[in-house]
C-alpha cells in the first residue's frame, strides 16, 4: 500500500475527500485506510479505551488514524509537535499511549528515546509539508527499524468487526499553569452527542451540503480538528494547508471555489496585509467564514466584513465545553465586540468575585452549563476537575459580561489579568487599542512581578516602522486610564507563537519575570 497521490482527481476538482499539495484522498480510500488502520492498531494491542498518540502535521494520516482508532473505540491524542521532548514524554506517560504515530522528521532520536517500548509508526513527511517547513529530504524518510505507515497498513486486512461507540479525541491544554492537562469527554447518550455535534455544525456552517473548505489551522488543536472531521463527515472537500500562508490560501479559494473557512484573528491580520492584486481575486464563492480562538480587534473584523461581505461568523468555545456562543456579521455590527449569544442548549452565567451570579453589564468569570458539561473532566486529575466546576457549571477561565440583550463580551483571560496596585487590569483592552494603530502589526501586554505595585504592565510591540514610546502612551491616554498604560514598551522581542498564530504569553511572562529583558530570543 503506497501513500495516496491521485493527482488526476485534483486536476478534476473533486467535490469530496482530502487534497494536500498534488495528492488526493477520496472518502472511499479514506475508509479503506481507516479500516486497515483499525486492524493494524488492534494487532499492536489497541482496543476499547486505549489511547493512541499522534505527532502529525496536517496530513492524510491524521484522519486515517483517527477514523481507524474510532472503529476500535480507542482514543486519539493529538500532540502539539512544537512541544519539547520532555513535554511529549510527559503526555505519552500521562495518557499511557499504546502507539505513537508521527511524521518521520518529528521522530527525532530524542523523541524515540522517551517512547519506552511503545509501538512507533512513521509517516513519511510529504513534499508539501517539507517545503513549507524547510525540512531536508533525508529527514522525511522513516527512521531505520521504524515501520512506515502505509506499508504497515498494507500488511493488514480491513477491519470488519461490529461497530463500537467511538471515543472522543483527547486534547491536552497548553499548560499555562503547570504541565498540560488532558481534556476527556466521557461518552454520552447518542441523542445528546448528536445534538452537540449539530450545535458545532451550525456554528461553523457545516450543516449545509457541498462544503468545500481549507484547513488553515493545525489539527492538534481541538477546534480545527473537529472542524476538519466535520467537513468530511458531511461529505465535503477539505484542502489541507501545511501551515497558514495568506497568499496561498487566497489562491486556493479561487481555484477550488471554496465555500467555507475556519480561521483565527491573526489570519485576518495577515490576509489584510497581502498585495492589492491578491485582494482583487474573486472571493464570491465564500458562504460561511467561522472564526474564534482569540479576540478579534474591531477594526480588523470590520475590514474583513467590508472585503468579504456578511459571511463572517464568530464563535466562542473551549476544549472543555464545545461551542458556547455564536455571532453573525449583522449582530456583530449592531453589537461591536461581542462574541454573540449563547447557542441553543447552552446556559451562560457570569460568576462574580463574591461567588454569586452577576447581572447585565457586570464583569466576572464566564460559566457554562449544557447537557454535555457534566461528562467533561481532566484526565487523571480529580483536583483540577473539581477546580473546573462551580456547581453544575464549567468555569471557562475567561472574564466577561452579558449585556441587556443577552450578548456575551469577553474582557480577558483570568490568567492574563494583571493586579497592579490592587486594581484589576485586562491586557486585551490595551492590546485592542494598540493593534488598531496604523503602524502596529501585533502586540502582547502582560504583567510581571513588581516590588511596589505587585505587578507592572509590559508591552511587546511588532511594528512596520519605528514608533516612539511617547506616541504610544499619548495614544493610549486618549482611551484608557493612566494606570492601564504599560510601564515598559519593548520593540526587539520576537513574539512567540503557536502554529495557529496565537501568542504564547506564558513564555513572555517567564522570560521577563525570571531574567528581565535580555534580547529578542524569546522562543
Amino acid at each position: 500500500m503506497t501513500q495516496p497521490t491521485e493527482k488526476a482527481a485534483v486536476d478534476g476538482l473533486p467535490s469530496s475527500g482530502i487534497v494536500s499539495g498534488d495528492r488526493y484522498l477520496s472518502l472511499q480510500a479514506l475508509d479503506v485506510s481507516a479500516a486497515r488502520a483499525a486492524s493494524a492498531l488492534h494487532r499492536a494491542g489497541v482496543w476499547r479505551g486505549d489511547n493512541i498518540a499522534l505527532l502529525l502535521r496536517n496530513d492524510f494520516a491524521c484522519f486515517e488514524a483517527t477514523r481507524g482508532a474510532a472503529l476500535l473505540g480507542a482514543t486519539t491524542v493529538p500532540l502539539n509537535w512544537h512541544m519539547t521532548t520532555a513535554e511529549i514524554s510527559y503526555v505519552l506517560e500521562d495518557c499511557d499511549a499504546k502507539v505513537l504515530i508521527g511524521h518521520a522528521d518529528l521522530l527525532t532520536e530524542s523523541v524515540l528515546s522517551v517512547c519506552n517500548g511503545r509501538e512507533v509508526i512513521a509517516v513519511e513527511t510529504p513534499i508539501e509539508i517539507a517545503g513549507a517547513y524547510g525540512i531536508p529530504e533525508p529527514s522525511c524518510r522513516a527512521p531505520a527499524a521504524i515501520p512506515e505507515w502505509y506499508s504497515w497498513l498494507g500488511a493488514h486486512e480491513m477491519w470488519n468487526e461490529p461497530a463500537v461507540a467511538p471515543a472522543n479525541p483527547m486534547f491536552y491544554t497548553s499548560g499555562t499553569s503547570g504541565m498540560p492537562k488532558g481534556v476527556r469527554r466521557q461518552p454520552v447518550a447518542p441523542e445528546v452527542g448528536q445534538r452537540a455535534a449539530a450545535r458545532s455544525a451550525k456554528a461553523w456552517g457545516l450543516d449545509s451540503t457541498g462544503v468545500v473548505s481549507i484547513m488553515t489551522g493545525p489539527l492538534y488543536h481541538s477546534a480545527p480538528n473537529a472542524y476538519g472531521m466535520g467537513v468530511l463527515r458531511g461529505g465535503g472537500l477539505l484542502i489541507l494547508q501545511p501551515r497558514f500562508d495568506p497568499a496561498q490560501m487566497l489562491e486556493l479559494v479561487s481555484k477550488y471555489h471554496v465555500s467555507h473557512l475556519h480561521m483565527v484573528p491573526t489570519m485576518f491580520v495577515r490576509l489584510l496585509a497581502v498585495a492589492p492584486e491578491l485582494k482583487a481575486m474573486a472571493m464570491d464563492s465564500l458562504q460561511f467564514v467561522a472564526h474564534g480562538a482569540a479576540p478579534c480587534p474591531p477594526d480588523i473584523k470590520k475590514a474583513m466584513i467590508d472585503w468579504w461581505g456578511p459571511v463572517i461568523h464568530e464563535y466562542y468555545a473551549m476544549t472543555e465545553t464545545g461551542i458556547i456562543a455564536t455571532c453573525a456579521s449583522a449582530d456583530w455590527l449592531d453589537h461591536p465586540g461581542t462574541v454573540g449569544r449563547p447557542v441553543d442548549g447552552v446556559d451562560v452565567r457570569i460568576l462574580g468575585t463574591d461567588g454569586g451570579w452577576s447581572g447585565p453589564g457586570e464583569a466576572g468569570q464566564i460559566s457554562v452549563r449544557s447537557e454535555t458539561t457534566p461528562f467533561v473532566s481532566y484526565h487523571r486529575s480529580e483536583q483540577q476537575t473539581e477546580a473546573l466546576r462551580h456547581g453544575d457549571y464549567v468555569l471557562t477561565g475567561d472574564v466577561g459580561y452579558l449585556d441587556h440583550d443577552g450578548f456575551l463580551y469577553i474582557n480577558d483571560r483570568m490568567s492574563d489579568m494583571v493586579i497592579s496596585g490592587g486594581v484589576n487590569i485586562y491586557p486585551v483592552e490595551i492590546e485592542k487599542i494598540l493593534v488598531a494603530m496604523e503602524d502596529i502589526r501585533d502586540c502582547a501586554v502582560f504583567g510581571v512581578p513588581d516590588a511596589e505595585y505587585g505587578e507592572r504592565l509590559v508591552a511587546c510591540i511588532e511594528s512596520d516602522r519605528p514608533v516612539s514610546v511617547d506616541t504610544l502612551r499619548e495614544h493610549l491616554g486618549q482611551y484608557i486610564a493612566s494606570y492601564k498604560i504599560p510601564k515598559e514598551f519593548h520593540f526587539d522581542v520576537a513574539l512567540p507563537r503557536e502554529d495557529s498564530g496565537k501568542i504564547k504569553k506564558r513564555l513572555l511572562r517567564s522570560a521577563f519575570a525570571n531574567e528581565g529583558h535580555q534580547d529578542s530570543r524569546v522562543v
